[in-house]
């Protein structure tokens, strides 16, 4: 576990280390999916090909549950969740338009920060605050 700290454990907080935990316990879930899909693909048997396509499916379960608990726990997880997931069209598109218009607060959300409706979901971009 030494080896996942980039800084002396002793300055971080007992939450950063959870952060460390729970990244560290993402990466390893997306790695199973990644093996589990594999032996989808090249299974030939049926049966183990269903075997391995709920394991890794259940490893998807474990990787969402993580991102999940950023999302309410680790600042900056929320806001740009809200920008790019459960989106249409071009991925790559929606930081250019999730950060248009943001000259001043009286800017116009973006359709990226935008709820049903119209609403705003108060999101704006990241950029710049530091």
């Amino acid at each position: 576990m030494v080896d996942q700290y980039h800084e002396p454990v002793a300055e971080l907080t007992p939450l950063d280390r959870d952060f460390v935990r729970a990244l560290t316990s993402i990466k390893e879930e997306l790695e199973a999916i990644n093996w589990y899909h594999q032996r989808v693909v090249a299974a030939t048997d049926p049966q183990i090909k269903a075997i391995m396509a709920h394991n890794r499916d259940e490893e998807m379960e474990h990787a969402v549950m993580g991102l999940e608990w950023l999302r309410r726990t680790m600042p900056g997880w929320d806001a740009v969740m809200r920008t790019y997931l459960f989106t249409t069209g071009d991925i790559t598109a929606l930081e250019d338009a999730a950060t248009a218009g943001e000259a001043g607060p009286e800017a116009a959300p973006s359709a990226a920060a935008t709820a049903p409706g119209g609403a705003s979901l108060g999101i704006g971009s990241l950029k710049g605050n530091r």
